[in-house]
């Protein structure tokens, strides 16, 4: 009886060692997405693909096509160790794992991945989208203000705030737009 609860006591120390797991960002070769995914997955890796549907003209047809939500990178779950590591970079179209090195791994926060998940399970329309920071200098895409660029001061769902300015008289106008089409300079 003292011997199973050693064992039992050894588990679990064995099991507060082991880091939990984290989500990995890995970088693909062009269009390399989906067999760097089969590869991981067959090993027993858990992997997250995220995926949305688009338009796409091929030889003057439009026809619906599934597409890589992030081109070029997908999702690692998994409590990286040394030897994990290296049976990762050994997949064939894997550019690399993000971050320094095996010990010093980039990691995605939980909640990010659990939104793109819930978005990629609900099916909702969505598309790619630039990454915008507040501060950052940007162009109007389409509309009336087309081709305008200023800096983006607020970005609200409803509306945001891009500011023009003219430096030689140090004054400067901001205008509401659909933050959907400004992009990033």
């Amino acid at each position: 009886m003292s011997q199973s609860v050693q064992q039992i006591s050894e588990l679990t120390t064995v099991a507060t060692l082991s880091p939990p797991p984290r989500w990995h960002v890995l970088w693909t070769r062009s269009r390399s997405e989906q067999m760097v995914h089969d590869q991981l997955s067959d090993r027993g890796f858990r992997l997250f693909l995220p995926t949305l549907e688009v338009w796409v003209r091929r030889n003057r047809t439009r026809r619906r096509a599934t597409v890589p939500m992030f081109p070029g990178y997908l999702f690692l779950n998994h409590a990286m160790d040394k030897a994990s590591y290296i049976e990762v970079v050994k997949v064939r179209g894997l550019v690399r794992v993000l971050g320094d090195g095996w010990d010093s791994l980039a990691v995605v926060p939980d909640a990010e991945v659990a939104s793109i998940q819930r978005i990629h399970r609900a099916g909702v329309p969505a598309v790619a989208h630039p990454y915008l920071r507040v501060g950052e200098r940007v162009r109007i895409s389409d509309g009336l203000l087309a081709g305008v660029e200023g800096i983006l001061v607020r970005c609200r769902p409803e509306k945001g705030l891009v500011v023009v300015s003219v430096h030689l008289l140090q004054r400067s106008v901001g205008v509401e737009v659909d933050c959907a089409s400004v992009e990033p300079i």
